[in-house]
């Protein structure tokens, strides 16, 4: 697919998490000239909209373009899917499908998204990527629809997301499937859209990769 916004996909991006081994919010870490979910919504701003930054309730977030929607998880601690859920809910009516990030994963890729949004077409609710021994379900397409799916699975407090892979048509795109994505930043063997951020160490080292200095580190 061509460069540009994806007519029908929208993008959630879940700013929520506790950020307990960073020893501060993911979202305000200085990454450049901006901080680290101005950056992830700037560049997923090039291939999706709209978007929407799920948040926890109360939490303060970084100034955001305008267009960005803000929506309120009310429920914490119930991990990644139950604000997946949120973030479908703001995009209903308004988007077919949603790429879903995490905060702290300052590669994320328009050059993955569109791979998997073409990979997933029609014949599949979600498209995710698998490296690594894992999967990666917060960086893969949703359809709107499966929020019914996921509803069901928050009912019974079956929280994982690969339960939900499960009970929907699911697409699994392997590693050596993923790196033929036209355009996608590799470092290396690594995937750069697939890392993501969880201490001061891996801050440090993904500003290293980016080119960017390292500001005063977290405390």
């Amino acid at each position: 697919m061509s460069g540009g916004v994806i007519a029908s996909l929208g993008a959630v991006v879940l700013a929520g998490g506790r950020s307990s081994r960073m020893g501060r919010p993911k979202a305000w870490l200085p990454f450049g000239d901006e901080v680290l979910l101005q950056r992830v919504v700037r560049r997923l701003a090039d291939v999706a909209a709209p978007l929407v930054v799920v948040c926890a309730p109360g939490q303060a977030l970084p100034p955001l373009p305008p267009d960005v929607a803000i929506a309120e998880d009310p429920v914490e601690g119930r991990g990644p899917l139950q604000g997946i859920a949120v973030g479908l809910a703001a995009l209903a009516g308004k988007a077919d499908a949603a790429f879903v990030s995490s905060t702290d994963a300052p590669f994320v890729d328009p050059a993955l998204v569109r791979f998997l949004w073409d990979l997933r077409g029609s014949a599949h609710d979600v498209a995710v990527p698998r490296a690594g021994g894992h999967y990666h379900p917060l960086a893969a397409v949703y359809g709107v629809s499966v929020k019914s799916e996921i509803d069901h699975l928050l009912a019974e407090d079956r929280l994982r997301p690969f339960f939900l892979f499960e009970r929907v048509r699911t697409l699994v795109v392997p590693e050596d499937r993923l790196r033929e994505a036209p355009g996608l930043s590799l470092s290396g063997d690594e995937i750069l859209a697939l890392r993501n951020l969880n201490t001061p160490d891996d801050w440090r080292a993904a500003l290293d990769v980016a080119g960017l200095p390292r500001p005063s580190d977290p405390a």
